[in-house]
């Protein structure tokens, strides 16, 4: 019996690798949903390869414009996230969601009670939205699966595992474009520059992520949500070639790691099949160089600053992280429109992070998806308002 799968955010780069990998198998797979926000011609070439029925287009006119056209046709095709329990009358097989940004948080949330698995790539959710999306996921059984290259492979290596063995796990980081970059260089980093990741191919805003090391900050959070772990279990490591992607220090002293190219469609492929099913996996030949040559180190402050926000966190998950996740979002945007300078990131995050309206969050926690939403929208209108 074919798996039924649905796909938000279909038109990303996370949802076209999940595409590629389902095209190759497609006589195990039934695409049954695909979502997009207004990239509707690459929406319509998944369309009609999977045969897919079920449609959700949120910008209105690119959702007037398809409906227009294929409204002669047996495709049902919507505007929002509503009418899922008109879609998916039973739960489905495997759902992946990675619509980036906060906007992916409210689908997540109600796609959740609709699907067996769910693997989730938008880290916003996850950052911002966890408590919320964990009572949901106990609530209706749905298993969760992280899709990070991180976080799958923490996933992988301690699942099933008794989690009080853990002394400390290492989320390692490439250090980005400016790694070797002298201080005073990093301070004059252009847009095109801050974009050129030496190993990744990503979106804008993550490569920018990436160049400061916020990406780290993120995952952190991520992983002491996820994993419902101490800040201090999680340690960051540099490891230039992004050929490990997490490494697990046991209490019984054996250390485990992950190591696998920069591709990811690996974590994506692990999700979607059984351990025991035939997979047609991208090659992924053993880099004995890369092992060779690992260079772990620790990550230095000075050249990163933005990563000593981790000391700053609060113990539980609350509505500060959503403020820290709204006000990284309008900098990178500055930066990449060249408002600000790339080291502005920095000095604007901490400035903002002080403010006393801002720091009461640490010990108010979110009960519903608006309380997120609103505060940071609230950030945002903060931040251009006061030219902070």
């Amino acid at each position: 019996m074919k798996k039924k799968i649905a796909i938000l955010g279909s038109t990303g780069s996370i949802g076209k690798s999940t595409i590629e990998i389902l095209k190759k198998d497609k006589k195990n797979f039934e695409v049954v949903l695909l979502t997009s926000h207004k990239n509707i011609k690459e929406l319509d070439k998944q369309r009609k390869f999977f045969n897919v029925k079920n449609l959700i287009i949120t910008d209105d006119k690119s959702f007037i414009f398809f409906k227009k056209k294929y409204k002669n046709k047996k495709i049902k095709i919507f505007n929002n996230y509503k009418n899922l329990d008109n879609i998916l009358k039973k739960k489905i097989d495997y759902t992946m969601c990675s619509i980036s940004g906060l906007t992916g948080l409210e689908p997540t949330l109600k796609i959740i009670k609709k699907t067996k698995i769910i693997a989730i790539a938008n880290k916003e959710s996850i950052i911002c939205g966890w408590n919320i999306i964990n009572k949901e996921l106990k609530r209706y059984k749905t298993n969760f699966i992280p899709i990070d290259s991180e976080h799958f492979s923490i996933w992988s290596l301690i699942r099933n595992t008794n989690y009080n063995l853990i002394d400390k796990i290492y989320i390692t980081a490439s250090g980005g474009p400016f790694l070797n970059w002298p201080l005073k260089k990093i301070m004059k980093a252009t847009p095109t520059k801050a974009l050129n990741h030496p190993n990744w191919s990503m979106g804008k805003k993550i490569s920018i992520d990436s160049a400061t090391m916020m990406n780290k900050v993120f995952e952190i959070i991520e992983a002491k949500n996820i994993f419902n772990l101490d800040y201090k279990q999680l340690s960051i490591l540099i490891q230039p070639d992004s050929y490990i992607h997490a490494i697990i220090k046991f209490n019984n002293g054996l250390i485990k790691l992950i190591a696998h190219n920069t591709d990811m469609r690996i974590p994506i492929m692990n999700t979607l099949y059984n351990k025991n099913d035939f997979i047609n996996s991208p090659k992924s030949n053993l880099n004995i160089s890369k092992l060779n040559n690992l260079k772990l180190n620790r990550v230095n402050i000075k050249k990163f600053p933005l990563v000593g926000l981790i000391n700053k966190l609060p113990k539980k998950n609350s509505l500060f992280e959503t403020i820290i996740v709204s006000a990284n979002d309008e900098f990178v945007s500055q930066f990449l429109s060249k408002q600000i300078k790339f080291t502005d990131i920095n000095n604007k995050m901490k400035k903002i992070l002080k403010m006393k309206e801002f720091t009461k969050y640490k010990n108010i926690f979110a009960k519903k998806t608006d309380d997120i939403l609103k505060l940071s929208n609230y950030v945002r209108f903060k931040i251009i308002s006061k030219s902070i």
